[in-house]
């Protein structure tokens, strides 16, 4: 059976593209996490409609439309939260609904597009990633992998305390815009696989699973990234064989992997909580090792 799924090129190409988002969307999704912003995702998701659309109207790639639009909207949003004031997030919201409303117009004038078509595009579909589409989420996806790795220590720096930020000389501006231009790229990569309205979850619960065990950024970062993976390539070959959408079962199963994690983790805080007592009655009779500072990436998320 499992045999037969893989020699079947269209599951090939979703088990791949699974495989990216499952990296990606946690990879990201831990800075929008550490920043309080997790349903950044969605809206972009929501503002990606237009990219779609677009794409449709013009017989272009629908997935380089989306990541047009979506950086396009991403960095609109970021602009509103940095410069906004009272009236930010009634702009926020005509941002989110006008780019979906302006998407399902787009595909309807385009005379090409379909309720199925909108339909994979908003939760997902496995036989609807060509060969042209895994070409475009891999590299894509080699971008936010980059970034959020080889930009680790600052957008943690910035993620954590942009006021510090500023003051250590990091350009907390252009940072903020990169999260914002990384999460909009990684809606790009998702929404084949898990759908627009779906991907938010993607990006945000494997990273809140993985914070139920992990007292570091750098633990926060593996775990969720490995959850992610997992749940992500599960929930394809479930998919498959269940014929279910793969957007929900992947996301269903992130957040039972959450619950899970969550009880698994109450055990450990009792454990952890009189670890913490002892070394503190050590230190008290001044038996404890020196208190150093750790690094960036030993940090707790």
């Amino acid at each position: 059976m499992m045999l037969e799924m893989l020699q079947s090129p269209f599951m090939q190409r979703a088990l791949l593209a699974a495989l990216l988002v499952g990296i990606t969307a946690p990879a990201v999704g831990i800075y929008l996490v550490q920043r309080r912003q997790a349903l950044m995702g969605d809206g972009i998701g929501h503002v990606a409609m237009t990219g779609v659309g677009l794409g449709f109207l013009m017989s272009a790639n629908p997935i380089w439309m989306a990541t047009l639009v979506s950086v396009l909207g991403a960095v609109t949003m970021e602009l509103i939260r940095t410069y906004g004031r009272t009236r930010g997030d009634i702009a926020l919201a005509m941002l989110f609904y006008g780019g979906m409303a302006g998407g399902v117009l787009l595909i309807e004038l385009s005379g090409t597009g379909t309720t199925a078509n909108l339909t994979t595009y908003l939760f997902g579909s496995l036989s609807t990633v060509s060969d042209g589409d895994l070409v475009a989420i891999l590299l894509l996806a080699a971008f936010v992998v980059l970034v959020s790795l080889g930009l680790r220590r600052q957008l943690f720096a910035v993620s954590q305390d942009e006021e510090f930020a500023r003051v250590t000389g990091l350009p907390v501006r252009a940072l903020n815009l990169l999260v914002a231009v990384t999460a909009a790229v990684t809606v790009s990569v998702a929404m084949r696989v898990v759908g627009l309205l779906l991907v938010s979850a993607l990006m945000v619960v494997p990273v809140a699973a993985a914070q139920q065990l992990t007292r570091s950024f750098r633990a926060t970062y593996a775990l969720s990234v490995g959850i992610g993976v997992v749940v992500a390539l599960a929930g394809t070959t479930t998919s498959y064989y269940q014929d279910v959408p793969p957007g929900a079962t992947i996301v269903m199963l992130a957040i039972a992997a959450f619950i899970a994690l969550t009880a698994l983790a109450a055990p450990l805080a009792r454990r952890r909580a009189r670890a913490a007592e002892a070394a503190t009655a050590e230190a008290a009779c001044g038996t404890a090792p020196g208190n150093g500072r750790p690094p960036a990436d030993d940090v707790k998320v």
